[in-house]
């Protein structure tokens, strides 16, 4: 028996816009810049991390293990620089998923530790030493005052995940909003893998109230803009029409008639040619203008995502049998 070693040829996307990239990353794989006075941002070209630098210390929002020992780097580079203490004061969990939180123990036992109360309780449930639970909870809103500074924290309902909050920093001009808008970028797998897709859909609209110019998404290598949410807002309508139009186009007899006694062969059929048909023209719309709109499994599996969030949450392609 013979075999080969040849690997498939990797398919080829569209060029990423320019307008999606970010800052050059330094030697050691990061870059750190300011957004405004006192906050700085943190990114490894993947994943983001933001951190205030107060006259107490640093108060930390995320920390996200891809970026790992470079956020301790990039705080003890800022704090030189700014005249601060280099001491992680506080950290601030946006929602409990660990590739946001997964370095957040390497601040040590003395960082006091804020969060959603679902947070918590999540985050007792996982039992990752990690990911230390937030001492201090809150249910729809917080503030948190530490070195002269002022942070909004709010829970506005479950969007990507039962937990994700608004992190507003009023007089820094800035809104942290994680997993929801990637700046430039198309969503990957599933809406960003979110589970309530209506609060995923409406979680933009919520963003956008508030008064701020510079955006954290929490991914990627730039600062997003209310132009990049608007952006996204557009994409994500496209697909919303783009799916009611499939759902009320596409007859699922074929499949049914093919497939006879195999009814889940006939439903994935049915319901791959539902999503094709709308991914389609949108997917042709956004390449060149969101990164990775052409890459099939992102678009195609967010169309897929908010078609079946608008069959079984509201009732869109339903009929009662007569």
């Amino acid at each position: 028996m013979t075999g080969s070693n040849t690997a498939p040829p990797l398919p080829d996307y569209a060029p990423v816009p320019r307008s999606a990239l970010g800052p050059a990353l330094n030697a050691q794989g990061y870059f750190v810049g300011r957004v405004e006075r006192n906050l700085f941002w943190v990114t490894d070209g993947t994943y983001q991390s933001a951190f205030l630098a107060t006259r107490d210390g640093i108060v930390l929002f995320d920390a996200p293990p891809t970026i790992g020992h470079n956020l301790r780097r990039a705080v003890d580079e800022i704090a030189e620089t700014e005249g601060v203490p280099n001491t992680v004061t506080h950290l601030v969990y946006s929602h409990h998923h660990a590739d946001h939180g997964g370095a957040a123990s390497l601040f040590g036992g003395d960082v006091v530790r804020i969060g959603h109360a679902e947070t918590r309780r999540l985050l007792l449930r996982d039992n990752d030493p990690a990911r230390p639970a937030p001492e201090v909870t809150f249910e729809d809103q917080h503030t948190l005052r530490a070195g002269g500074e002022r942070v909004e924290l709010a829970w506005h309902g479950p969007n990507h995940s039962p937990d994700n909050i608004y992190i507003h920093f009023p007089d820094h001009d800035t809104l942290m909003l994680i997993d929801v808008v990637n700046a430039g970028w198309v969503p990957i797998y599933n809406l960003n893998l979110s589970e309530d897709v209506p609060g995923y859909l409406d979680a933009p609209a919520r963003a956008l109230a508030y008064p701020w110019k510079h955006f954290l998404g929490g991914h990627l290598g730039r600062l997003g803009t209310r132009d990049d949410l608007t952006l996204h807002q557009r994409y994500i309508d496209d697909i919303v029409e783009s799916a009611r139009e499939a759902l009320g186009s596409v007859d699922p007899t074929p499949w049914f008639q093919k497939y006879g006694e195999n009814a889940w062969a006939a439903v994935a059929g049915y319901l791959d040619a539902v999503t094709a048909q709308a991914a389609a023209p949108v997917i042709a719309k956004y390449t060149g203008v969101l990164a990775a709109a052409d890459v099939p499994a992102f678009t195609t599996s967010t169309t897929f995502t908010i078609l079946q969030s608008m069959r079984l949450d509201l009732g869109a392609g339903s009929q009662v049998h007569p």
